[in-house]
Parts: structure tokens; C-alpha cells; sequence
């Protein structure tokens, strides 16, 4: 990541939650920390919820909008004409921040130009992971556009799966057949790529993973993940969210998981979390 950073959207982000916990505008989620080791570069990060916040739900989204209006007592900063930068109401991380449209953009259409553009802006000066999910089936929970975003450091990894993605022949994935159909990656510099670049290698991942293109299709053929870390991206084409009690989303593509009641922690502890991820990619599809 650019050391040139001055990080002015994470700083703001924790004065903020400092505020909003205290006035409970903000509701973190507890979690139990676990790693489960894949192999001698691997190993997951799974927790398990621990607080009385957290209700999972295969609803898409609750009856109104909470981002039309946005809480304005989670409001980080406007990005540009048509983009806001808000805190995530329910953070397993504190300063989890959510980039949304200012007006009704569906969260199950293609991202347009504007929307990495806007990334891009909050890139420059605060880096990290950042995660899109399509849909219900690819773990969205609002139905409203908006891209989630878990600051890193430059000192930091990125994510648990980060070797899978940092090559260009990214043979890590590879070794998984059912994964390698389905997880298309490529290559960026911070920085370096223009909104224009960003979103042709966007555009790339969907052709390459089958789900078409916005000329020619509406709404893209398949559910998915999109990941955008400042060294490459990558788009994981999905069937479902939940299996054996765990919903994924595009974290658990990037090696976190999330444990709650509903979860079969002993099936995963016998069959491990690459098979998880195999159940819920397009390979599945029912």
C-alpha cells in the first residue's frame, strides 16, 4: 500500500464509532477468535458470535431502506456527487465502512463506472479489502448498492486467502478444481489504475466468469463476490449462501468465516473450509 496515505477516512471512522457506540447508534457484533490451518500458508479465521447484536437472516434486506436516507450519525464523508462513506451499523471490526449511492441503485445490477471511481477516491487515502456481494444468494443483505470496506495497514495482510490471489497464474487456487472454475482473479496496482481501468478489469472478471456483460445483459447471469485489495482482484461465481448453517458471502472467500447457533462447526471441523467454500459456488447450482 502508499505510504503517501494520510488515512483521513480510518481516522474519522474511529472517532465516529467512538461516538456512535456511546449515543448506541453503533451495535458491534462480539466474536470468539479460531484459525483453522489449510496448509503450511493458510489457514482461515473463524469466529464465533458472541453477541446478543447479531441476527442471521436469509432475508434480503428489512422493509425499509436504511440507506435511503442513510443514517446520518454514521456519515464518514460524501464522495463525490453520488456516493456516501458510512459506518456499518453491526461491525465485527470496528471502522467497517460501507460506500453507498446516495440515490436507489439495485445491489443485484452491474456496478457502473461511478461506483469504482468512488472507490478509487477513498483508496488513495485509506486502502484495505474491499467486498461486494451481488445478491442474496452471494450474501447481500440490503438490496440497496453498497461496497463494504475492511481497512488494512500497510504492516497488515490483507486477508487469511491473500496467496491465492497475488500470482498471476494464481496456482494456489489451482490445486482446488471445483474453486478453480469458479474464482476468475487478475492483477492491479494502486494508485496506478485509472476508474477506466479498474472497470474494464471489472468488466473482464464478469465475462470470464460467465455472468455477461451490461450491453447485452441486464442483470448479471449468475450471483457473485467481487474482491478489490490494492495488488488484485477477483470475482467468485456462486449458487447459494448458506451451507451447513454458515452463510458466505465474499469474506469467506478471502478466509473469514462467521460461526452463529445455526452453524455445524463439527462438520467443518471434519470436512475443513475449502470444502465449505465448494458447496456455494456455481458448481452447485440448484
Amino acid at each position: 500500500m502508499v505510504s503517501k496515505q494520510h488515512e483521513k477516512y480510518w481516522n474519522k471512522s474511529l472517532s465516529l464509532s467512538k461516538l456512535a457506540i456511546k449515543n448506541n447508534y453503533l451495535m458491534p457484533i462480539s466474536t470468539e477468535l479460531k484459525r483453522i490451518r489449510v496448509n503450511h500458508e493458510i489457514s482461515f479465521e473463524l469466529r464465533k458470535t458472541t453477541s446478543t447484536n447479531f441476527k442471521s437472516s436469509n432475508i434480503f434486506g428489512p422493509r425499509k431502506n436504511p440507506f435511503c436516507p442513510w443514517d446520518i450519525n454514521l456519515e464518514i464523508e460524501l464522495i463525490g456527487g453520488e456516493h456516501v462513506l458510512i459506518l456499518n451499523k453491526y461491525p465485527v471490526q470496528i471502522g467497517h465502512m460501507l460506500l453507498i449511492t446516495k440515490t436507489w441503485k439495485p445491489q443485484d445490477g452491474w456496478l457502473e463506472k461511478q461506483d469504482l471511481k468512488a472507490l478509487l477516491t477513498v483508496e488513495a487515502d485509506t486502502s484495505g479489502l474491499w467486498f461486494f456481494n451481488s445478491c442474496p444468494k452471494s450474501g447481500a443483505s440490503q438490496p440497496h448498492r453498497h461496497i463494504q470496506l475492511l481497512r488494512r495497514s500497510s504492516k497488515e495482510r490483507i486477508c487469511p486467502l491473500e496467496s491465492w490471489y497475488n500470482r498471476k497464474d494464481s496456482e494456489q487456487i489451482l490445486q482446488h478444481k471445483i474453486l478453480s472454475r469458479n474464482i476468475f482473479s487478475t492483477l492491479r496496482t494502486i494508485n496506478m489504475d485509472s476508474s477506466n481501468t479498474t472497470y474494464f478489469k471489472y468488466l473482464d472478471l464478469c465475462e470470464r466468469a460467465g455472468l455477461g456483460n451490461p450491453k447485452n445483459n441486464e442483470k448479471p447471469d449468475y450471483p457473485y463476490n467481487l474482491l478489490i485489495t490494492p495488488s488484485w482482484m477477483a470475482i467468485i461465481r456462486r449458487s447459494k449462501e448458506f451451507a451447513y448453517g454458515f452463510g458466505l458471502n465474499a469474506l469467506a472467500f478471502a478466509g473469514y468465516l462467521l460461526s452463529t447457533g445455526q452453524s455445524d462447526e463439527l462438520w467443518l471441523e471434519r470436512n475443513g473450509p475449502i470444502t465449505l467454500l465448494e458447496e456455494v459456488v456455481a458448481d452447485n447450482l440448484i
